[in-house]
Order: structure tokens, then sequence, then C-alpha cells
């Protein structure tokens, strides 16, 4: 039976920029590298940049990080000093960053989890809400 996330891997089209960006910039945690590739980590979740033809979504697929309330400020003003795109606003609960990486793959930086989300919705429901 499945037991959660193991890993995420994303195509990236320059190691070498991808690195300094999850690790400068993001605080990802280097592990190893190699001609083709790198694994980092954030918390428990291990990420692999794969040197491929990015092709990122066109769709509102994102990878969301989660970060403290408390540090939300200060990273959220990081990313704008450094000119990292931002792909859309905030309008759920919580405090959130949209970002591009530099191959533009969709990321998040999220201030709550999937209880807080759930709260928000008893209050304001989204269309068609169906609790399970």
């Amino acid at each position: 039976m499945l037991q959660g996330l193991n890993h995420i891997t994303i195509a990236v089209s320059d190691l070498e920029r991808s690195l300094a960006f999850y690790t400068e910039l993001l605080g990802m945690k280097a592990h190893v590298r190699w001609d083709a590739g790198a694994y980092l980590s954030l918390g428990d979740v291990w990420f692999c940049l794969s040197c491929d033809k990015p092709a990122p979504s066109l769709d509102y697929s994102h990878i969301a990080l989660d970060i403290a309330e408390q540090d939300f400020s200060v990273f959220a003003e990081k990313l704008r000093q450094a000119a990292v795109p931002e792909w859309q606003q905030n309008s759920s609960e919580g405090q959130s960053v949209y970002f591009l990486d530099p191959d533009g793959h969709k990321l998040e930086a999220h201030c709550g989890n999937l209880q807080t989300r759930l709260d928000a919705l008893k209050n304001k429901p989204y269309s068609g809400l169906i609790w399970l």
C-alpha cells in the first residue's frame, strides 16, 4: 500500500542555474550532483533535478512548499528582490506566494496545512463542495 510521497523530480535545462535557485534562494539542502542531475531535500521530501527539456504545465498544476508564518514576509521579499516571476496572486486561506523557477515550473510557498484549508471551507465553501 502507498504510504506517502517518496520524491519529486523536475526537468531542468541548466543544472547550475537550478541548483543555485533551489539551494541558495529556496534553501533546499544539496546532497549529490552528477552530469545529468542532482538530489536535494527539503524537510523529509527528496527533490530531484533532472537535466531534460522542461515543459512546464500550462494548467494550475504546481508544487506547494510549506513555510512558517513568521518567515513568510522575508521569504516573499527575497523572491521579489531576486526578480523571481510570480504567476498568480493568492486568493485562498493562509499566506501564499506563487512563483516560477528558472525553467517556468510553478511553485508556491504557503502558510497553512490541510486542516487550515478545511476549516476555511466551512466558512467559505467552494462551489459544489461535498464533504466526504
